[in-house]
């Protein structure tokens, strides 16, 4: 580690000196903790536990103590002096933690897995050209072993195989887990973290984790993790006043705290970027994660995330610092914000003025379209273009379309239950909203439960309903999911051109009278046109050609997705020489196009 680069918020590879470090004859361990009185260690080992005091090294803000005999799988922590009293503190860069309630760091060996992803490290791309089809999920609660006390959890070792069997059936080609670094309290799902090198050990432990990610690139499945370099847990074994002082967080509560009920970095500390930048190149090395979606960024944008205080420029001067020099280390790395302010160049180059993300989440796609299919049919006519405005603005930046876990939880209702109407009027409506979402340009991501039409809101606590597949209604949706996914994953029109003008074009953006929409997904070679009926009447589209000249990709009220149209296949129809597509009501219909006669 550079002492100077660490100082001055320019350093990615911190923990490679500070933490536990296994030797030939045991463990270094190293803090940097400058307004401490002293630190003592303290080491669990399966004959007892021992202290052993730390010495000052360097400029005497680090401290550091080897230990003969400390193994794998030894408990530690650091006993932290000032003002007169003690306070124990697990390792800010430690590898491994307990499970909560216990807060002890754990010494893991990072080097003994071996890794068989070679194929897959040497060709993976997170381009724009490529298909992004992205399952969200947290881990613990995709399935459950059961009521065991502690939670009842898969292993990463054990969840690999069901995972990647299902991811593969589902059409979905990435998965992003909620985040998977250490935290205490189940609820805040990995959002406020106490150990931000550590593998939470709710379900295993490092080896474990890599093993997981391992076996998902063997089968060509990216793997996305959240993280969350805006705040931290307050608990007070943690980053919270580590050495007595406000260390990591702002001295200040106004801005000290965040609307979460945690601390927030205090940016302006170069310190602090290089541990943030550290754990961040730490997760993309160590256990070859794809890529990073970055938690509350319009917090790092704006001082609390409120535009009307300004720009925070020293958080804007370290987000721009990680992403440059995450990407100069792992250009294949795709880093993701999850940003709802109107900033511009989120999605630029650091060299051209930009954040340097490859992708933005476009929350106001997301706000707009569920509003508008939680609105009546008469209702629609009016707000017809809530569903053109996305592409107003859409390439002003790399967006990426999310239905996430945030739309599922706190009363907002199951993306399913937002749709108008009644239980059975919610499916079609559902199926043909996603048929737009999968159509629509940018790179897809989808929480775990939507894909099976979920009608209860996610809960940390609780496996995802799967007993719903034994209802037919539910199995046809996912069924129709699993279809819609594979076509976005086999049809380049529906993905190479996601930022180029030339891959989008409206067919029909003057339906308000009947809340009909049309548009044309290109790449070179291949066109595919999408259909829209979001009213409860059934209408008709004009083409032009014949039939020939169309073929039927996918129909959203097909009988087997539980639709009532029997024969999809004669939604085309010649009448007085003019070509006429039937559009149920909530419906949407895909075409593949015969390039060579239209």
């Amino acid at each position: 580690m550079d002492f100077y680069q660490f100082y001055t918020g320019h350093c990615f590879d911190a923990h490679t000196f500070l933490g536990a470090h296994l030797t030939e004859n045991g463990a270094v361990f190293r803090t940097f903790a400058p307004a401490a009185e002293r630190i003592d260690l303290r080491l669990w080992q399966e004959d007892g536990e021992i202290t052993v005091p730390m010495h000052e090294i360097y400029d005497g803000n680090f401290y550091e103590c080897e230990v003969a005999g400390a193994a794998p799988g030894d408990l530690y922590a650091y006993a932290i002096y000032h003002g007169g009293g003690c306070v124990e503190h697990c390792d800010p860069y430690g590898f491994g933690m307990e499970l909560r309630p216990g807060h002890r760091s754990v010494i893991r060996d990072l080097s003994h897995y071996t890794f068989e992803d070679e194929k897959w490290m040497a060709g993976r791309s997170g381009g724009e050209d490529q298909p992004i089809n992205i399952y969200e999920m947290h881990l613990g609660s995709w399935r459950k072993k059961g009521d065991a006390p502690d939670g009842g959890w898969y292993t990463y070792a054990e969840i690999a195989g069901p995972l990647i069997a299902y991811l593969k059936q589902s059409g979905y080609n990435a998965v992003e887990f909620l985040p998977l670094s250490e935290h205490p309290a189940d609820v805040s799902w990995g959002y406020q973290n106490t150990g931000f090198f550590a593998p939470t050990s709710r379900y295993g432990d490092a080896e474990g984790l890599m093993t997981l990610v391992d076996a998902l690139h063997q089968n060509d499945i990216a793997v996305i993790m959240d993280f969350v370099p805006v705040h931290f847990a307050v608990d007070d074994y943690g980053l919270a006043n580590y050495d007595g002082t406000p260390l990591y967080e702002y001295p200040h509560q106004d801005v000290g705290n965040s609307e979460w009920g945690s601390k927030n970095f205090i940016h302006s500390r170069g310190e602090v970027c290089s541990f943030l930048q550290s754990a961040a190149n730490y997760w993309l090395t160590a256990y070859h994660f794809d890529g990073l979606r970055m938690d509350a960024i319009s917090r790092i944008i704006y001082w609390q995330g409120d535009e009307a205080r300004g720009v925070n420029y020293n958080a804007v001067d370290f987000i721009k610092t990680m992403n440059q020099g995450l990407k100069a280390r792992h250009p294949s790395c795709v880093l993701m914000a999850e940003d709802s302010t109107n900033f511009e160049k989120v999605t630029a180059p650091v060299d051209e003025g930009g954040l340097g993300f490859d992708y933005k989440w476009d929350l106001g796609w997301m706000h707009d379209t569920l509003s508008f299919f939680q609105s009546s049919p008469e209702q629609r006519l009016g707000r017809y273009h809530k569903l053109t405005f996305s592409m107003m603005y859409f390439y002003n930046e790399h967006y990426l379309l999310p239905y996430s876990h945030d739309e599922v939880v706190h009363g907002k209702a199951t993306i399913l239950q937002k749709m108008n109407g009644g239980y059975d009027g919610k499916f079609p409506q559902a199926r043909a909203m996603y048929a737009y979402m999968i159509t629509h340009p940018g790179k897809k991501l989808n929480f775990m439960g939507n894909e099976i039409g979920h009608f209860r809101e996610w809960d940390e606590k609780r496996e995802q309903d799967w007993n719903l597949l034994e209802f037919p209604i539910h199995e046809a949706f996912y069924h129709y999911i699993c279809d819609l996914n594979h076509l976005y994953l086999e049809h380049p029109a529906l993905y190479a051109k996601d930022y180029d003008r030339d891959g989008f074009e409206w067919t029909q953006v003057h339906g308000e009278d009947r809340t009909v929409y049309g548009f044309e997904r290109r790449s070179v070679g291949e066109t595919v046109l999408a259909l829209f009926n979001f009213s409860d009447k059934g209408h008709s589209e004009k083409l032009p050609g014949q039939p020939a000249d169309y073929k039927l990709l996918i129909h959203s009220n097909d009988e087997k997705y539980g639709g009532a149209v029997e024969n999809p296949e004669q939604c085309l129809s010649v009448q007085q020489g003019e070509l006429i597509c039937a559009l149920p009501p909530f419906s949407a219909i895909l075409f593949l196009k015969n390039q060579n006669k239209l």
